[in-house]
């Protein structure tokens, strides 16, 4: 018997039919079914609102929303290596990849055993546990912003104690290849195949026009020291944000395990690429 968990933010009457929809499915397959707290209300479904809850009681979780809820999905799974299906509900969206129209042919797929699994890898921030409850890792980026309103930072980057570059920029982002279709992608910063054992520095708005992205290797530490006239910064784990002074130094090296992805058949990254960045569509008519 296959254990799913279903996940949104929140209950939407937008996709109460395709809830409908794949709830039928999973119990004419035998599946057990689990759902996070809030997205639905029936009394016959266990429910979940915590990484400790879902751990060791779920085979795979569904994600109802865009690329967003994927992200806050890693919250959820952790280290556990339950994979995460995405299922998009949203807009625009590279993690959640699977459209409503094409979700119960998923599900089916799925009770089928008829997909794969891609490892995604993290980035991690060492030694701040505390000040991100935990949480101390993301799936596509870690970024450094200047506060709202104040001067441009200069941000010294080190790889593997060496300098790479002093970026005057309003900030940077150290991407994983996920993330290189997100923050970075908007910033000017390359697209990079998921399966590539890498990381990206991508600077924000800099201030010197030879500066580029570089692409290094995943195996590398970096370090990150803020400098100038600011006393304190942004510090962006995915979507979670804290204020931190400018004397905090980051440590970023790959974390010690990876996100999976369900992949399905049919599926393809640079189709993906292809058809929501519009590449080789004549859009003149």
């Amino acid at each position: 018997m296959m254990k799913i968990a279903l996940y949104g933010r929140a209950y939407s009457p937008d996709y109460e039919g395709l809830m409908t929809e794949v709830l039928k499915t999973l119990r004419e397959a035998g599946a057990q079914i689990m759902a996070y707290t809030g997205l639905m209300n029936h009394p016959d479904i266990q429910t979940f609102s915590s990484y400790e809850q879902l751990r060791g009681n779920a085979d795979m979780l569904f994600s109802f929303g865009g690329d967003g809820t994927m992200l806050d999905s890693v919250e959820l799974v952790r280290d556990s290596g339950i994979p995460v299906l995405g299922i998009n509900t949203g807009r625009l969206g590279f993690l959640a990849s699977v459209s409503q129209k094409e979700t119960i042919s998923a599900v089916k797929h799925i009770l089928d055993g008829n997909y794969e699994v891609e490892k995604r890898s993290l980035v991690q921030l060492v030694g701040q546990e505390e000040r991100f409850k935990g949480i101390n890792y993301a799936l596509n980026e870690l970024s450094v912003m200047r506060k709202d309103g104040s001067s441009l930072i200069v941000i010294n980057v080190f790889v593997d104690d060496k300098l790479l570059n002093t970026y005057w920029a309003d900030g940077l982002i150290l991407a994983t290849p996920t993330g290189s279709t997100a923050y970075s992608l908007s910033a000017g910063g390359p697209i990079v195949a998921p399966n590539n054992d890498s990381f990206l520095i991508t600077p924000i708005s800099a201030h010197n026009l030879s500066v580029r992205p570089v692409v290094i290797s995943d195996k590398s530490v970096v370090k990150i020291k803020i400098d100038g006239r600011c006393d304190a910064y942004d510090l962006s784990l995915d979507s979670r944000t804290k204020l931190v002074d400018k004397k905090l130094e980051l440590e970023v090296k790959k974390a010690d395990f990876c996100f999976n992805m369900v992949k399905l058949p049919g599926k393809d990254f640079f189709e993906a690429i292809r058809n929501k960045l519009l590449w080789g569509n004549d859009v003149r008519n």
